[in-house]
């Protein structure tokens, strides 16, 4: 592995920052560190760039321990989430920066330069000021200043989060393309979801400084470790369930109610995804798998509806369609099958996957 992380745990002052963090990154591989704000993805970037000394835990990059190594004694290059290129350089001195380190002569040094500003389709901008440049051009000299000295790893920190939709969608294309031609093992942070399942080859998914799932991002989002990853990792709603040893898992709304009106206590968590729930006939014959309800708002998306119900068995269910004829104060009815149920067990604190 390139880059091996284990064990990691930090904190400010009190604060736990990081908790046994543990994951790797093979070589030319790209992992999307994702979660949402405050997570501690940040935190774990900076002490693999050596610019947090972690409370315990190692960092290994290429098999050896650089856990106490200072950042330049690091074969790591960083795109961090705000803009940090030097507004007295122009475009080529901005690029060339961190190869004068390293004792690069010039000629060569020139002619790193041109080749990454051609990777970043730049060429034309070598002379230019910071001032001069747009916001997506920007984050491309940045992305070629931290790839000119060959870095064992690339650490990307939320690069797009402050451009706009169209940039982020076009620079994300771009971002995919220069890690395929270049082959750098990169680490990408995000709290995007789309962003990190369409560039990820794995993902580690985090909450509250720990590692809740690793996997392929089409693994974890069929088959999430725990309800946080699949809630996260599109969207979720919580269904009521009847006790666990029934075989059936029946969804029958009057069966769940208890005296106080509330599904009863099972020890389970069922999650659906709202695509995978389907409304049915207000007047259709009620099954074993269906939950009732009355229609609470349904937005148009352009794309697709989505339908609120506020559930006879308490709380509510966001179901998404295609098609529907329904309107607020209506009742409705709405079925999943059995097969795309998530279901996790409840235990000791920790939640899992029920088989």
């Amino acid at each position: 592995m390139t880059l091996e992380v284990t064990g990691l745990t930090h904190r400010y002052g009190d604060e736990l920052a990081l908790e046994d963090v543990s994951f790797e990154v093979g070589a030319g591989e790209m992992v999307g560190l994702l979660g949402p704000s405050g997570c501690g993805k940040t935190t774990t970037v900076q002490t693999i760039a050596g610019h947090v000394n972690p409370t315990a835990g190692e960092i290994h990059l290429r098999g050896a321990d650089i856990t106490a190594d200072p950042p330049e004694r690091r074969d790591v290059g960083i795109v961090f989430q705000e803009p940090t290129l030097f507004p007295h350089m122009t475009v080529a001195e901005n690029v060339a920066y961190g190869l004068r380190p390293a004792g690069v002569d010039p000629d060569e040094r020139a002619a790193i330069v041109d080749s990454y500003l051609e990777l970043v389709s730049l060429s034309e901008q070598r002379e230019a000021m910071p001032a001069a440049l747009s916001g997506g051009q920007k984050r491309r000299v940045e992305l070629a200043r931290a790839l000119a000295p060959q870095p064992d790893v690339l650490l990307l920190d939320e690069p797009l989060s402050a451009l706009d939709r169209g940039l982020r969608d076009r620079l994300r294309e771009e971002i995919a393309r220069i890690q395929r031609e270049t082959n750098v093992t990169t680490l990408y942070v995000t709290h995007d979801q789309e962003t990190a399942m369409a560039l990820s080859d794995r993902l580690v998914v985090m909450s509250d400084g720990q590692v809740d799932g690793v996997g392929e991002p089409r693994e974890l989002y069929e088959s999430p470790p725990t309800p946080f990853v699949a809630s996260f990792l599109g969207r979720s709603t919580r269904l009521p369930v009847t006790p666990p040893g029934n075989p059936g898992l029946t969804l029958e709304s009057r069966a769940l109610a208890g005296d106080g009106g509330t599904p009863a206590d099972t020890g389970l968590i069922c999650l659906a995804r709202p695509n995978d729930l389907t409304l049915l006939d207000s007047e259709r014959t009620e099954t074993e798998h269906t939950l009732a309800g009355v229609v609470d708002r349904v937005t148009d998306l352009g794309t697709r509806y989505e339908v609120v119900l506020v559930l006879d068995a308490g709380g509510e269910l966001v179901v998404e369609t295609q098609r529907v004829q329904l309107e607020p104060g209506e009742r409705a009815r709405c079925t999943i099958d059995r097969t795309d149920l998530l279901l996790f067990e409840e235990s000791s604190g920790r939640v899992g996957p029920v088989s």
